[in-house]
C-alpha cells in the first residue's frame, strides 16, 4: 500500500466527512476500500462519546463477512457496575491510562492479555489487533467527547505488516476526523431537538435563527400541568421533586409526540405543546388521541408511584386552536423559539380553569369548531367561564365519557 493509495482514501474520507456521510457509511466505506488496496482489515471499530440526555456514547463495527453494512450500538455511563469494569479492561482504556496512542497485539499467541475482546477474535480467526486513540485538544472537548477510539484485526495469516500499521495510524486520524464531523452534527440536531422540540429544532436547524422572524400559523395548543403541584413540591424531599417531574414528563411528553404534536416549552411541571399542519380537524384529532394516551399513562404511573410511597398527581389539560405566532423572541443574546398570542394565552387561562370546573380536560368552543361535526358527539359543555385576562366570558366543554 503505496503513499498515493493512503492519500487517496484520505481524501475520499475528507469528501465523505465534508458531504456529511454518516459513521457507519465511512466506516463501511473505509473497511471496503482498505481491502481493495490491500490493507487486510477483516474487523473495524470506532468508538466516539457523544453529548446526550441517555446515551454517554455510540459504537460502529464492522466485519468483512458483511462489507456493506457497519452495525451501531449505543451505550450509557461507564462510570459504574459492570459497564465499568468492562471498560476498564478495553485496550482504549489502557491508552488513557499510559497516554500511548497506539496498541498493537498478536492474536495467535498461546496466552493473551486479559482485554477487551482478544479471545473473541482469536476465536473467529484474527491474527493481529491495533487499537488507535486520537485525542482532542482540551479546550475542544464536548461533554465527554474528547477523543476518537479506533480498532482493527485481520485474518491475514502474517498480521499487519509495519508499512500496513503506518497506513493505520495515518488513515485512522483521517477516518476519526470525518467521524468527530458526523458525531458534532448528530449532537448539534439531539441537543436543538431535546431543548427546543422536533419541530423548532429542525427549524433552527435549518438557519430559522434570525431575532424576530416569526410565522403566523394556525394550530391546535395544548397546555397541561400536574394537580396540587405546589402543594407536593414543598412537601415531600428535595430529592423526590426532579424524578417525580421526569416521571410524569416522559407520560406527557411520550404521548404527544406519538401523536404527531411537537412539545415547545416546559414551565415547571407546565407543558406547552402544538398539533400543527394538515386540516384543523386532523390536527384535533391528533390532540385528542394524545389527550387519552397521557391521561391513562399518568394514572398507570400514578398507580405504580402510589405502591412504592412516592407522591402522584393528575394530569390537567386545556386545549385551544387560533392562530399564533411560530418563531424566534427575545433578545440579541438570549432567544426562544416558541409560539405568542392571545391563543396561546388563553390555551394557559383554559388549562386553569379545571380545577375550578373539576374536569381534567377543558377544551374551547374554537377547538371544538375545529374539530369539526363528527367530533362534537364526543363533547359535553361545563358552561360559560370568564378567563383571567380575557375581554369575554367563552363556553368551555370536556369529554362525554358516556360517548
Amino acid at each position: 500500500m503505496d503513499d498515493a493509495a493512503v492519500t487517496e482514501l484520505v481524501n475520499w474520507l475528507v469528501e465523505g466527512g465534508l458531504a456529511g456521510a454518516s459513521e457507519t457509511a465511512l466506516l463501511s466505506g473505509f473497511c471496503r476500500r482498505a481491502q481493495a488496496l490491500d490493507l487486510p482489515v477483516a474487523r473495524a471499530l470506532v468508538v466516539v462519546d457523544t453529548l446526550h440526555p441517555i446515551h454517554e456514547g455510540r459504537v460502529f463495527r464492522w466485519r468483512s463477512d458483511k462489507p456493506d453494512e457497519a452495525e451501531i450500538s449505543e451505550y450509557g455511563s461507564t462510570k459504574e457496575g459492570e459497564a465499568a469494569e468492562n471498560w476498564r479492561r478495553s485496550p482504549f482504556y489502557r491508552l488513557l491510562e499510559t497516554g500511548e496512542a497506539m496498541m498493537q497485539q498478536r492474536l495467535d499467541l498461546a496466552e493473551l492479555p486479559s482485554l477487551g475482546n482478544f479471545s473473541e477474535l482469536r476465536a473467529e480467526g484474527m491474527v493481529d489487533y491495533v487499537a488507535l486513540i486520537h485525542r482532542f485538544a482540551t479546550d475542544r472537548v464536548i461533554g465527554e467527547m474528547d477523543c476518537v477510539y479506533s480498532s482493527f484485526a485481520t485474518d491475514a495469516v502474517d498480521g499487519f505488516s509495519r508499512h500496513q500499521v503506518a497506513a493505520l495510524r495515518r488513515l485512522s486520524a483521517a477516518l476519526g476526523l470525518a467521524v468527530k464531523s458526523a458525531s458534532l452534527a448528530r449532537i448539534a440536531a439531539t441537543l436543538v431537538e431535546t431543548y427546543l422540540g422536533r419541530d423548532a429544532g429542525k427549524r433552527v436547524l435549518r438557519g430559522s435563527i434570525a431575532r424576530g422572524i416569526a410565522e403566523k400559523i394556525s394550530a391546535v395548543i395544548w397546555y397541561s400541568d400536574l394537580r396540587s403541584y405546589t402543594r407536593i413540591s414543598d412537601a415531600a424531599p428535595p430529592q423526590e421533586i426532579i424524578p417525580f417531574l421526569n416521571d410524569y414528563a416522559d407520560a406527557v411528553i411520550s404521548a404527544i409526540e406519538g401523536a404527531g404534536g411537537d412539545v415547545l416549552k416546559l414551565i415547571g411541571d407546565g407543558v406547552l405543546a402544538i398539533f400543527a399542519g394538515g386540516k384543523p380537524e386532523r390536527a384535533c384529532a391528533r390532540a385528542l388521541a394524545a389527550a387519552e394516551t397521557a391521561q391513562r399513562q399518568v394514572t398507570a404511573l400514578s398507580e405504580r408511584r402510589a405502591t412504592a410511597g412516592l407522591p402522584t398527581t393528575e394530569l390537567y389539560l386545556g386545549l385551544h386552536a387560533g392562530a399564533m405566532f411560530y418563531g424566534n423572541i427575545g433578545s440579541v443574546t438570549r432567544l426562544d423559539f416558541t409560539v405568542v398570542g392571545p391563543a396561546v394565552n388563553e390555551a394557559s387561562r383554559i388549562a386553569a380553569m379545571c380545577r375550578s370546573a373539576e374536569q381534567p380536560v377543558l377544551l374551547s368552543s374554537a377547538f371544538v369548531e375545529a374539530a369539526g361535526p363528527a367530533a362534537r358527539a364526543g363533547f359535553v359543555s361545563v358552561g360559560r367561564y370568564a378567563l383571567r385576562g380575557v375581554g369575554r366570558a367563552q363556553e368551555l366543554f370536556t369529554l362525554d365519557r358516556t360517548v
